[in-house]
């Protein structure tokens, strides 16, 4: 194990898929704090956040062992990507069981905020993000890994570009040409973001 420590993320994923079960241990080590941090700072609660950090990297080692998992050097980003996901189906599951601390709300979503709680303000409000999520998935890869940590992750731009390996100023190029570009296929896909 001593000597993963100076390997890169993508090295240690090769390893740990052909067996090497060192390699895993490593990488959780290496990443740990950020990742727990991540979900910390959007639950506030350390007993679902362990809760969270581990079905997290349940999930890591099923995709890794099941050899779904594509290599783009990206493993961090990847990682958080993960845990955000969890966090999401975290919330989803309190709204539906009517359990809601207003601290732990995700900042991006209080434009989603139920201010009447009727079925057809929900079912709007759900498609809205249904809509988001479509298009940012029509960006290039690039802009839809800044959007993706900016807006939902709630990643700085100079987290942003640690995690890239990018400049601050590519990163926020980057979201700038995310932007205009999403304003763009609102208009040609003639989406409508708002409830009135």
């Amino acid at each position: 194990m001593v000597l993963y420590m100076d390997m890169p993320d993508a090295a240690l994923v090769k390893y740990y898929v052909a067996g090497d079960e060192g390699a895993l241990e490593v990488l959780i080590k290496r990443h740990q704090s950020k990742i727990y941090g991540f979900i910390l700072s959007k639950i506030a609660d350390r007993d679902l956040a362990d809760d969270i950090f581990q079905d997290t990297f349940i999930k890591v080692i099923h995709t890794l062992k099941s050899d779904r998992y594509n290599e783009e050097g990206k493993f961090l980003p990847w990682v958080v990507r993960i845990a955000h996901n969890l966090v999401m189906d975290y919330f989803r599951k309190e709204k539906r069981t009517g359990m809601k601390r207003d601290s732990e709300e995700l900042p991006f979503f209080s434009f989603l905020k139920d201010e009447g709680d009727t079925v057809e303000s929900f079912m709007i409000k759900e498609q809205i993000e249904e809509d988001v999520r479509f298009l940012i998935k029509e960006l290039p890869e690039d802009q839809q890994q800044v959007i993706m940590m900016r807006i939902y992750q709630d990643l700085s731009f100079k987290e942003i570009a640690e995690l890239t390996d990018v400049s601050i100023n590519t990163a926020l190029g980057r979201m700038r040409y995310a932007l205009l570009n999403l304003r763009k296929l609102i208009d040609q896909k003639k989406i409508i973001l708002s409830e009135s």
